[in-house]
């Protein structure tokens, strides 16, 4: 006689009897801070992999802050007119362009909310379960992707003309956090005026009216000191000041304010999310 055939094994047929009940028992949710970061993740993603198939704009974007180096600091440092600490002005000039160049990019990242608007993507975006806040954040932190690959090569180029740059890691570290976080509120305040003007051609127009008060209202160019009175009140209220002067005290090893200035750059990125958030859902009426 044969041998009897031998028992199912217990653990498939405990697997078998919770097949049904998982059809029947929702997945759990998953906390809004892991939302929030799978959010942000997918769109720095989705950046890095337009970089990857398109480096044009890497390569066009870097032309202009290449301009402000040789040129305009060149000059500078050898008209010496401009009074900087001690350090040669090319470089306390360096952190200013990698904060301007990453500004730039940022300030017009709303136009990119229009075009998705446009094209119905938005609209799709928010009837997900993903938050507002989740979609904002993710969208501004990608806007600082590119951002830190534009600082990138502004460093690349800054020590190719022999500006003592520090390259501590944990330095390094810092200087990408400053970053992400400056693209992050400028950004933000792109998609709030896009929310606001609704239309691409507006946005460019405001985007391009003011970039250069944010630019030279800062002190990116020279000190506070040397700037009329309205304009210290004018700096002082800029977020542009504030990641300028980080970037000199990590790249440079200078004095500056860090804890002050990662405070006021932390919260202008969260006002800035608050305010592009409320405002996402009248973009896509």
């Amino acid at each position: 006689m044969s041998d009897a055939p031998a028992a199912p094994p217990r653990a498939s047929a405990e697997s078998t009897s919770a097949a049904p009940r998982l059809l029947f028992v929702p997945p759990r949710a998953r906390p809004a801070w892991r939302l929030v970061l799978a959010r942000v993740g997918a769109m720095c993603v989705v950046e890095l992999q337009k970089l990857r198939h398109d480096r044009t704009e890497l390569y066009t974007r870097a032309v202009q802050p290449a301009l402000w180096l040789l040129i305009f600091g060149e000059t500078f440092t050898r008209i010496r007119a401009i009074p900087t600490g001690g350090i040669p002005y090319l470089d306390y000039l360096a952190p200013g362009i990698i904060a301007q160049s990453a500004m730039f990019i940022a300030i017009f990242y709303g136009i990119m909310i229009i075009w998705e608007r446009d094209s119905g993507v938005l609209t799709k975006l928010l009837v997900t379960p993903t938050p507002r806040a989740a979609l904002v954040a993710g969208k501004a932190f990608a806007a600082g992707v590119k951002s830190i690959v534009q600082a990138v090569v502004v460093i690349a180029i800054a020590a190719l003309l022999g500006v003592a740059l520090t390259w501590n890691p944990v330095r390094l570290l810092g200087v990408v956090a400053v970053v992400l976080l400056g693209s992050a509120f400028f950004s933000c305040l792109s998609m709030t005026i896009a929310g606001i003007v609704l239309t691409r051609d507006r946005l460019m127009g405001i985007g391009q009216a003011i970039t250069m008060p944010l630019f030279f209202g800062s002190n990116a160019l020279y000190p506070v000191a040397l700037m009329p009175g309205w304009l210290q009140a004018v700096s002082k209220a800029n977020p542009l000041s504030y990641q300028v002067d980080a970037l000199r005290g990590l790249l440079l090893g200078i004095h500056a304010h860090l804890a002050l200035d990662f405070g006021v750059l932390v919260l202008a990125a969260a006002v800035g999310i608050t305010s592009a958030s409320a405002l996402l859902g009248r973009l896509a009426r």
